[in-house]
């Protein structure tokens, strides 16, 4: 009896993956946050399966749900929204079941901020553009943020930005990060990415956060920030260029 830890991708019901799908086709104990996780999802379950709606219940509660379903001999499925290997609680949740002695597996799922590029039609890594992502949040009512990671100091690297939990403080977020990037960088939200209800809001760093109060947007955003939004000028990438030598050989003895 194993606990799986599934990535639900952003929101659309299709985008889990197959693995993913058929570990909860599977489980007769199904844990879910019903606020963030598509219910056509819970379709895949058996249909005698419990499914437990986790969006009022503590972290110990979660834990003690999942420890009950292996003791009475189930798979569980823990559904998390996006990627459990982003803000997912899954180290609060793993830490209690090693504790514990009970067995888990993760199974990685489609990201938000993957769902949020495609929608944008953006890749978020363009040659001599821009080639580091950084994936952060902001800090509000929250656990406080390691020392060196507030979005002062993450600025400087001009890097692209990709903000989880932080569309409620876009005006604040903005003037910061225009003091490094400047007040005409490019930058997008995008919210329920991936939903019929999707919402895509693009613009600059000193009218963002007007869009975003106008279109009502306050949870389930993810925001963009970074010049490789509004690139259109920049080099083919070396890695299909007919000058490069395709015979050469890495240390390691593979093509390079």
């Amino acid at each position: 009896m194993t606990v799986y830890f599934i990535g639900a991708g952003p929101g659309a019901a299709d985008l889990i993956t197959v693995r993913g799908q058929r570990i909860l086709s599977r489980a007769q104990v199904c844990l879910y946050a019903g606020s963030l996780v598509p219910a056509e999802l819970l379709d895949c379950c058996p249909d005698d399966a419990r499914r437990v709606d986790t969006a009022d219940l503590t972290l110990d509660e979660i834990v003690a749900e999942l420890i009950a379903a292996h003791a009475d001999g189930h798979d569980v499925a823990r559904l998390c929204s996006g990627d459990p290997a982003l803000f997912s609680a899954v180290a609060e949740q793993s830490r209690r079941l090693d504790a514990a002695g009970v067995p888990y597996e993760i199974v990685p799922g489609v990201p938000a901020y993957a769902a949020a590029a495609a929608t944008l039609g953006r890749e978020l890594t363009v040659p001599t553009i821009g080639q580091t992502v950084i994936l952060t949040r902001a800090q509000a009512r929250s656990t406080p943020m390691p020392p060196g990671e507030d979005l002062a100091v993450l600025g400087r690297s001009r890097a692209t930005l990709v903000l989880h939990l932080a569309v409620a403080r876009t005006r604040q977020l903005a003037a910061t990060l225009a003091e490094h990037y400047g007040a005409d960088c490019p930058v997008a939200v995008v919210a329920n990415a991936s939903r019929a209800d999707e919402v895509v809001l693009r613009g600059v760093l000193t009218d963002i956060a007007d869009q975003v109060e106008a279109a009502g947007v306050r949870r389930t955003a993810v925001i963009i920030v970074g010049a490789v939004l509004g690139a259109d000028s920049f080099p083919d990438s070396y890695l299909y260029s007919p000058r490069r030598d395709r015979t050469a050989k890495r240390p390691g003895g593979e093509a390079d």
